[in-house]
């Protein structure tokens, strides 16, 4: 397995604006859809992890991960607000419906680290709580991987000057305001808070057996290669041989068999001359 992560990660050379990136990219999705056919046949379990700063590139990073393999084997799970019926369980209870059986790879954009992050500054629990659930948090985890789910975490960093300028990106361009919500005006405001917040998160959560993984994300490009490298080179898949189907040859056209001439609607061809 380290020879593998070794050989994963020696590779990219990607820099933005570089033919490099769309070259590395198109192998490591390649390398991804092995790992797909690898967790089908096996019945692997395995369960990707994603917090960071706001605006730190979280959704572009899981949107190439998946982006050329199937949606039923690659679930991602962006949980929206506890309802007020979620809000009175435990709160584990309602990520755990989301793990994965056997033949999935399940990406969390954001988790059940939201508690000791986003909730913890914003004052939706409190300090107590907070504290409490991250000493708990690691006794979880040791919960899913002693199942025999594979548990991988990721935590995306941006500077100050580089955050600021993709809020003022997603401020100014009508495709990405949707992007920009009252937390992350809120995230920008209290950097320092959410820096003490996360500190303490990672440091009493980043155990041997279910470590945190750090990605520098300033350079968008580069932390997408790096990371999904570092995914593959984390995960001991093996290729597996894919058989070619035989697809045969088409039915001949029945003789009886008129085409329907009824009107129907056409989707108008607006690119025609």
């Amino acid at each position: 397995m380290g020879k593998k992560q070794d050989k994963q990660l020696d590779t990219p050379k990607a820099r933005t604006g570089s033919g490099n990136y769309d070259q590395e990219l198109q192998r490591l999705q390649v390398e991804l859809a092995h790992l797909q056919a690898w967790v089908v046949k096996t019945g692997a379990r395995i369960v990707v992890l994603f917090e960071g700063r706001d605006a730190a590139g979280k959704g572009g990073i899981i949107k190439r991960i998946v982006e050329r393999v199937s949606p039923r084997v690659f679930r991602i799970v962006a949980l929206p607000a506890p309802t007020d019926r979620e809000k009175t369980q435990v709160y584990m209870q309602r990520f755990l419906t989301h793990l994965p059986a056997a033949g999935e790879i399940v990406i969390f954009d954001r988790s059940w680290y939201t508690r000791p992050g986003v909730e913890r500054v914003m004052g939706f629990c409190s300090e107590k709580d907070a504290r409490r659930y991250l000493k708990l948090t690691p006794r979880f985890e040791d919960y899913i991987i002693d199942s025999g789910i594979v548990l991988i975490k990721y935590f995306l960093t941006v500077g100050m000057e580089e955050q600021e300028k993709r809020f003022r990106q997603r401020i100014d361009d009508p495709l990405r305001q949707w992007k920009l919500s009252p937390m992350d005006i809120a995230s920008y405001r209290r950097w320092w808070d959410y820096s003490a917040a996360y500190d303490e998160m990672i440091r009493m959560t980043d155990t041997p057996k279910s470590p945190w993984w750090i990605v520098p994300s300033d350079d968008k490009k580069r932390a997408r290669i790096n990371c999904i490298s570092h995914l593959l080179g984390t995960i001991p898949y093996e290729r597996v041989r894919f058989e070619k189907p035989d697809i045969g040859k088409r039915d001949k056209r029945p003789k009886g068999y008129v085409p329907d001439e009824s009107p129907r609607n056409v989707v108008p061809d607006v690119l025609r001359k």
